[in-house]
């Protein structure tokens, strides 16, 4: 008679992917971020498939201006979404609710809606550099630390107190500067943001 073994090898990390797409694009005249077009689709739905690609999931979404008409217009089979109904008051509000929606994951790799220009190759290096649940890694361009960056689970309540208005996790980061993982990115990815109507070259 055989048994049935349970396969005692290392399990392979959960590093959930946490799409901030939540902002109302104030300077682009009210235009919610995750609506805008971009390569024939809408930008929200390249930056969950940039974090499927690059290795993350599960995928989570941080929605809060027009939330409704997003998940409406937008195809997000396969994500949980998250509401931020105080997404007006910046960044930190997203990323607190976001971190709080993730449960059992190892680490959240974060990564804004609004830089089209990082993508799965990007993400993919910053998810590699994943050692444990206190790992804290980031892309860097040129030295100098942008996203998607990544949080270990054990940080989270750490960084989510922090986490006010537009400055996200940057009081963190700053303040644990020493232990960052840079992975420098510069040849695959271009940082940019979608802020203003002339940011919107950028898209295709």
């Amino acid at each position: 008679m055989s048994s049935l073994r349970t396969p005692t090898g290392p399990q392979e990390p959960v590093v959930a992917g946490l799409l901030l797409a939540a902002g109302g694009g104030r300077r682009l005249g009210g235009r919610p971020k995750a609506l805008l077009e971009h390569r024939g689709g809408r930008l929200v739905e390249h930056a969950v498939r940039t974090l499927r690609e690059g290795g993350c999931g599960p995928v989570h979404v941080v929605l809060g201006a027009a939330a409704e008409r997003v998940q409406v217009e937008a195809d997000l089979t396969g994500c949980v979404v998250v509401d931020n109904p105080a997404w007006e008051e910046g960044m930190g509000s997203s990323l607190r609710v976001g971190l709080a929606s993730l449960g059992a994951a190892d680490a959240a790799l974060v990564l804004l809606v609004d830089q089209p220009g990082i993508g799965a190759d990007a993400v993919a290096r910053v998810r590699a550099a994943y050692r444990s649940r206190s790992s804290l890694a980031a892309a860097a361009y040129g030295g100098r630390r942008g996203h998607p960056v990544l949080f270990g689970a054990d940080r989270w309540k750490e960084v989510a107190a922090g986490a006010e208005g537009d400055q996200g996790a940057r009081a963190y980061l700053r303040a644990h500067a020493d232990a960052i993982t840079l992975v420098e990115c510069d040849d695959v990815a271009e940082p940019y943001d979608i802020d203003t109507p002339q940011d919107l070259g950028h898209l295709g």
